[in-house]
């Protein structure tokens, strides 16, 4: 049975049973605290009781803190994701208690968010949204359910084929040369990634003793999709690394992701370019690579993709060389 008193100026319930921490909770009215006991007894009873006093004294901002901590550095995309979901820490849903970001809420965060950013965007959003409650409930204790698991997802945006005409490339390059305090990495680090197709993350991840001339390949340990792979170098590829200066700490190239964003994104400006991101550069090089290798179990394995499905996001064959094929 359970006990009911007076704790300061409100109610006081608390419920014991043998095997079990006691339960208690507070309400303004000695009703709320019968009927809340009542409840909880007869869940108890039947084996279904969920206790959520964690749940009701944390908030979304507090579980968005304690994965950045515990998860984020253990994510191999770990720098842009710490922004990301960091950003996310400071919206106005973190402020809420856990048992408040409903379906619904999230779904009205969807519908805001979509007015301000792209599809791609809030898809990535919501799938932190939903690792962080899933963490919470399996890892930490929390008694929550997820709540994405029942939003409707953003329909995914259609894969870009940005392809630069050799005039931009040009361009490009020359806004991109080492002048002043232009980064003299930048030429042979968008070089590569025109010839490779390796992601930005594994090209900055590169280290020398990866780099095998004698077979003309770069060993990759760990890429996205979580497994290392070996990535063909062509006589290109080798001819830009060995113009590459050696630096002490044995990284080919020893920049960050935000030097390479920023120069980047000004050679672009320089340029004159318009829509066109460093991502794209791996598009173009998986386009080009196509015309060479038209088999796409050979392409994928060049490429790094497991799944066909995503190689053909990023393969943009040219239609005027398919309709020669034909005849």
């Amino acid at each position: 049975m359970a006990a009911i008193r007076i704790h300061g100026k409100k109610w006081q319930a608390r419920i014991s049973r043998k095997g079990h921490k006691s339960i208690i909770k507070s309400f303004i009215t000695k009703q709320d605290a019968e009927r809340w006991a009542r409840q909880v007894e007869v869940e108890l009873d039947k084996g279904i009781y969920l206790n959520q006093n964690l749940a009701e004294r944390t908030t979304f901002k507090e579980l968005i803190e304690r994965y950045i901590r515990e998860v984020t550095p253990t994510m191999r995309g770990a720098k842009p994701d710490l922004i990301r979901i960091t950003a996310i820490a400071r919206r106005p849903i973190a402020k809420l208690n856990v048992l408040y970001v409903t379906p619904q809420v999230i779904s009205k965060y969807r519908d805001e968010r979509l007015k301000e950013v792209s599809n791609g965007t809030v898809i990535r959003e919501l799938a932190y949204f939903s690792s962080i409650f899933t963490v919470a409930r399996r890892e930490w204790g929390f008694n929550i359910t997820n709540p994405v698991s029942l939003v409707k997802k953003p329909s995914s945006p259609q894969g870009r084929n940005r392809i630069l005409s050799e005039t931009e490339l040009n361009a490009l390059f020359n806004a991109l040369e080492p002048t002043g305090r232009k980064s003299i990495w930048m030429v042979p680090l968008v070089k590569l990634a025109l010839e490779t197709g390796m992601r930005r993350g594994e090209l900055l991840g590169l280290h020398w003793n990866e780099i095998n001339f004698n077979t003309r390949t770069a060993f990759i340990p760990l890429t996205k999709n979580g497994e290392s792979r070996k990535v063909p170098l062509s006589t290109e590829a080798i001819r830009i690394l060995q113009s590459i200066p050696r630096s002490i700490c044995g990284i080919v190239f020893p920049i960050t992701h935000e030097v390479v964003s920023q120069a980047f994104n000004r050679a672009r400006k320089r340029a004159g370019i318009e829509d066109i991101h460093f991502h794209d550069l791996r598009h173009m090089a998986i386009t080009r690579m196509a015309e060479k290798l038209p088999n796409l179990i050979e392409l994928s394995a060049v490429s790094g993709h497991k799944s066909l499905a995503m190689l053909k996001r990023y393969y943009h064959p040219n239609p005027e060389l398919l309709a020669e094929k034909l005849g």
